[in-house]
């Protein structure tokens, strides 16, 4: 399953970026390459989140109908400008074209927090050559939009200290930090809720 987005980007001549849902093995694959690209950025190991069996069963708890699970696609063709400074794996669209894997993010049901009837969002990344492209944004509305229409009453997160941009997004999303909903050893985790 593939959706677009209509919503103006920031950037004139923008190349063309489809969230989709990877199916197939090679969207799989690609799924668990930017999953591990998502946790080398954030230099701490993710052992107590059971990261590796994540990675090993995907889509794993992101399955569908109760969880989602996206990957951000840019077209290569028409990049114009962005080409150059992107070093991304490519993966073959259903209409053919080669598109660059550009971010994730995923959701999972999260039936054991003390709020009832949540969601957790998990691994919203980035790419460093794709930032700037509102694909972060994008991604956190359609996991907001996906929780909705899954009957979810809140969504739940985690992030750290250091990933101010996306406590500012979260923030602009309408999401209120809260206390703790699960153990996490990081020093400066913070643990954000919104609404549904």
């Amino acid at each position: 399953m593939s959706f677009s987005f209509s919503r103006p980007l920031p950037l004139e001549g923008t190349p063309d970026i489809v969230l989709m849902t990877p199916d197939a093995p090679h969207e799989i694959e690609a799924t668990q390459a930017i999953f591990r690209d998502y946790a080398a950025s954030l230099d701490i190991d993710l052992c107590f989140q059971n990261f590796d069996r994540e990675l090993a069963t995907l889509p794993g708890d992101y399955a569908e109908p109760r969880g989602a699970l996206l990957l951000a696609l840019v077209d290569a063709v028409g990049g114009g400008a962005l080409q150059p400074q992107v070093d991304a794996p490519m993966i073959r669209r259903e209409n053919g074209g080669m598109a660059y894997v550009a971010g994730c993010c995923a959701l999972r049901p999260l039936d054991t927090a003390d709020y009832p009837n949540a969601a957790e969002m998990k691994r919203l990344y980035v790419r460093p050559g794709f930032r700037g492209l509102g694909l972060g944004r994008q991604m956190a509305e359609a996991m907001l939009d996906a929780a909705r229409g899954a009957g979810y009453a809140c969504v739940l997160l985690d992030t750290l200290d250091d990933m101010e941009s996306a406590r500012a997004l979260y923030e602009d999303l309408g999401f209120v930090e809260v206390p703790p909903y699960y153990h996490n050893p990081i020093a400066g985790a913070h643990y954000l809720k919104a609404e549904l």
